[in-house]
């Protein structure tokens, strides 16, 4: 089941008695528990009703006892608990007990008056444990993984509507150049421009350019980008405004060394007939990232990109030992490449 099945359910009141969330989208993953609180409990009734766990600090029998206690003045109790190593692979605290045999035995019989969500900020269960499997028998279990790139754009063209606003074209894709791929960043610009635009307003470039805060990796994106197609004084541009931002130009440098990096993987797995999907979690790379980085590798030959990254290498050596001055070895780098 996904998330998008499993809210459907919620809201026609099919209640699972509990929920495993994991994933490394982290803002998805508390939108989720957002959804299930305010269907399940009233707002009046959320300090009593809603009981936040942390596994770190206590153990998983503490959270069983507490579901397993009648709700006072509320007919049902929402527990959120955090920091659920124990479905992973990872080391667990060893300061704690966790007794997983207590929680198997609730999930047998769990009782209706409880709802227990176990939030973990992990790509992967540890599929090996006896637990995973009984939790996947008996409650939901749910990934909340990177959006694809389509998805992704979906996810900001709705997020634009929901707050009374129309994107226009082309504005979408800027907006995620621009702030990158992080959900809470996105969501956070999307608060801004509509607020700018007002209610029934367009979203355009013009207001993202001015608006949104760029990131040195985003910055460094656009550099690259303009380097491919011979925009030089935009590049220029773009490293003098991360000069005056106090960025450190062997950061910079090591920063275009990456994404030419990326280029290059992506256009060699592309060309073994990888998928973007494929590529993404070959590279640990977001899908987004990977489209962007495929556009840009249709610009430059292989043995071409060789070349730069080797160029960069020697630039960094050169930097670091004091033969050439940083600024200028930049300077002279980006001529060089667009000669």
């Amino acid at each position: 089941m996904d998330a998008k099945t499993a809210a459907k359910e919620i809201k026609q009141g099919k209640i699972s008695p509990l929920y495993l969330l994991y994933g490394s989208e982290k803002f998805r993953m508390n939108e989720f528990a957002s959804m299930l609180e305010e269907q399940l409990i009233a707002k009046e009734d959320r300090d009593f009703a809603v009981i936040p766990f942390d596994l770190s600090e206590t153990p998983v029998q503490a959270v069983v006892e507490e579901a397993e206690t009648v709700p006072f003045m509320v007919e049902r109790k929402l527990l959120l608990v955090r920091d659920a190593s124990l479905f992973t692979a990872g080391k667990e605290n060893a300061k704690l007990e966790h007794r997983i045999d207590v929680l198997s035995e609730y999930l047998q019989h769990p009782v209706d008056f409880s709802v227990i969500v176990f939030m973990v900020n992990n790509d992967k269960l540890d599929e090996r444990k006896k637990i995973v499997k009984t939790v996947k028998a008996a409650g939901t279990v749910l990934a909340f993984n990177p959006l694809g790139t389509e998805e992704l754009l979906r996810w900001v063209e709705k997020g634009i509507r929901e707050r009374g606003c129309t994107s226009a074209p082309g504005t979408t894709e800027l907006l995620i150049a621009s702030a990158g791929t992080g959900l809470q960043n996105l969501s956070a610009e999307m608060d801004k421009l509509c607020l700018f635009a007002g209610q029934g307003g367009t979203v355009n470039a013009a207001a993202v350019e001015s608006l949104v805060h760029r990131g040195t990796e985003q910055n460094v994106f656009t550099l690259v980008e303009d380097i491919a197609n011979l925009r030089l004084d935009k590049a220029l541009n773009t490293l003098y405004e991360l000069l005056k931002q106090r960025e450190e130009p062997i950061k910079i440098a090591a920063l275009i060394s990456r994404q030419f990096r990326i280029i290059l993987q992506v256009k060699d797995l592309s060309g073994h007939s990888y998928s973007q999907g494929q590529i993404a979690s070959q590279l640990g790379l977001h899908p987004y990232a990977v489209k962007l980085a495929g556009e840009q590798a249709q610009k430059f030959e292989i043995g071409r990109l060789r070349q730069i990254l080797s160029a960069l290498a020697d630039l960094d050596y050169q930097m670091k030992t004091g033969a050439i001055d940083k600024v200028l070895g930049l300077e002279l780098f980006m001529l060089k490449l667009g000669a």
